[in-house]
Parts: structure tokens; sequence; C-alpha cells
């Protein structure tokens, strides 16, 4: 079975990346779905559930990684509820035995014991609001957000996503160690640089067998 996970920087195209990424190599692919199915097992909103599994308003609670989430004062019962729950859904995927990709949440430490392949995906921060502000087009006109906005979401974003890392697993988002091959997305084809990481992720698992 070989596992990629994908940790990326906000707005860089990590999740693009990693569905490009899945059907080259006809891997399984995880990202919304584990929403959907913790949504669906506590019969509440997918858009709900996918809010309390956010960054913000937690990330001030004394957890780590190693510790129960039961046994932590909760800013919300149901939030620490969910976040154990999505950590338990992520450990049952490897029992398909199917190859698989899965973006963020932390994967790459939840699930170290099969030694993925660790992929982080970055991009300039110009190249990462031009990315965003191409999301915001798409958007129904009254419900687009300046680039002021994006920008200030963009910077609080990334630190919510380096507060919550070292808060869950006590470690640097930023520490490029921590992966087996980094990716700066700005501005490259996704096409073409999915069907590069590939090649290269493929080569690397033959190495991992040998």
């Amino acid at each position: 079975m070989r596992i990629i996970t994908i940790s990326r920087q906000f707005g860089s195209g990590g999740r693009e990346l990693g569905k490009r990424l899945a059907d080259v190599l006809g891997f399984d692919y995880y990202d919304r779905e584990i929403i959907d199915t913790l949504a669906e097992r506590q019969n509440l909103d997918p858009e709900y559930v996918r809010s309390e599994l956010s960054y913000h308003g937690w990330n001030h609670v004394h957890l780590t990684y190693h510790s129960s989430f039961s046994t932590v004062m909760p800013v919300s019962s149901l939030k620490t509820q969910l976040m154990s729950q999505e950590r338990e859904l992520i450990r049952q995927i490897p029992e398909s035995g199917n190859d698989f990709i899965i973006i963020g949440r932390n994967a790459d430490v939840i699930l170290e014991e099969y030694k993925p392949f660790r992929i982080f995906v970055c991009a300039s921060l110009e190249d990462r609001l031009a990315r965003c502000m191409e999301h915001e087009k798409k958007r129904p006109v009254d419900e687009q957000l300046p680039e002021k906005q994006v920008l200030k979401n963009i910077k609080r974003i990334d630190k919510e996503r380096i507060q919550t890392r070292e808060i869950l697993t006590g470690r640097d988002l930023s520490d490029m160690s921590t992966y087996d091959m980094t990716v700066n997305a700005g501005g490259r084809n996704m096409k073409k640089l999915a069907q590069a990481v590939g090649e290269f992720a493929l080569r690397w698992f033959e190495e991992e067998t040998e």
C-alpha cells in the first residue's frame, strides 16, 4: 500500500495538485470526503462540521497529539469530539489496503507508521493571492471579497495552521525536514506538475521497497 500525504500553504494549489496526482496515479483521494463522513455519522450539516473543525477558536486549548481529547477542557465538546473522530477516520483509511492520497489534516503525522510519501506544497504570497482572487471571481458578485481582505485571510490561516500543527503534533509546519518533497506550485501548469511529481513518487516508493 502506497500513501501520499499533502500538507500545504493556504492558496498554494496543494488541493488541486493532490487531486490531479490521484488521477495520474490512480490512487484513492481523501479530502472533503472525511468531513462528509463525519457529518453523516453525526447527522450534521457538512458545512457546520467544516466550521467546527476550522482552525480558529480553539488553538489556545492545551492539547497535544498524544493526549486524550476526553481529558481536555474543551472549547466545545462537539468540536473536540469531531476532532477525535476525524483522527480515527484517518487511521481507518489504510484498512482498505488501497493506495491513496490525503490532503492536510496532519495526516503525515497520524499515519507516520505507514511511512507515507510526504509532500509540502508552497507558493509565493503573490502567487497565492492571485490564485485566491481567481477563486473569488467564481463566487456570486455580492459575496466576493476584496483583495485586501483575501490577503488578510491568507496570512491569518497560515498562522492558524502553524499553531494547529504545533498543538496537535508538536511539530513545526514550516520544518521542511519533515517532508520528503517540497513543491513550489506557484505559476505552474498543474497538469504537468502532477505528472512530474507522480513519476518521482513512484520512484520513491520503489526505493522504499527495495
